[in-house]
């Protein structure tokens, strides 16, 4: 019976949690028109379709232009360090912004029907860099709109994603 007990408290206090103290907060709104254009990588955690043992992606860009309403065309690009030979990777797929996040939560699919979630976690106020994420954690990526990201810009963006639980000891950074 008092194991039953503290198995009943245990379940209470787990969903008394916050739940901010379990999922990643994203901004509060991303204008996409703002958001549209070209983005440079500056870091990652380490992806299966960008890392493995034949691709180590480099020079990774991501462009965002609208489709309409509420959806965006996302083309992802990168150099294979691994075959520097080898013809410049290009992924298209097409985003929604999930219902109610104003923009800071989207769906995004390079395979349909298959979606992946892209949370915007930080932005800058004048949209010079973005910290995109998953619910997961699994999932980061430090964007810039230049080419070569400023020390301290990505200190902020790493600040957010340290702030939002995610383990930044595999970082992946961009050559510099």
């Amino acid at each position: 019976m008092r194991r039953l007990a503290l198995l009943a408290l245990l379940a209470l206090a787990a969903c008394a949690t916050r739940p901010d103290a379990t999922t990643p907060r994203t901004v509060e709104r991303v204008d996409l028109a703002r958001y549209a254009g070209l983005w440079h990588e500056a870091a990652r955690l380490p992806q299966r379709f960008q890392d493995s043992p034949t691709l180590r992606c480099t020079a990774t860009t991501a462009e965002y232009a609208p489709l309409g309403p509420g959806r965006i065309r996302v083309t992802n690009a990168c150099d294979n360090a691994l075959d520097p030979a080898a013809p410049r990777r290009i992924a298209r797929g097409e985003a929604y912004v999930v219902e109610g996040s104003e923009g800071a939560r989207l769906r995004v699919s390079f395979f349909k029907p298959f979606y992946g979630d892209y949370w915007v976690l930080g932005l800058d106020p004048d949209y010079r860099w973005a910290v995109v994420g998953a619910p997961s954690r699994r999932s980061l990526w430090i964007l810039s709109r230049a080419e070569r990201m400023a020390e301290e810009d990505l200190d902020a963006a790493l600040a957010i994603a340290r702030r939002e639980g995610f383990d930044l000891s595999g970082l992946i950074r961009a050559a510099r």
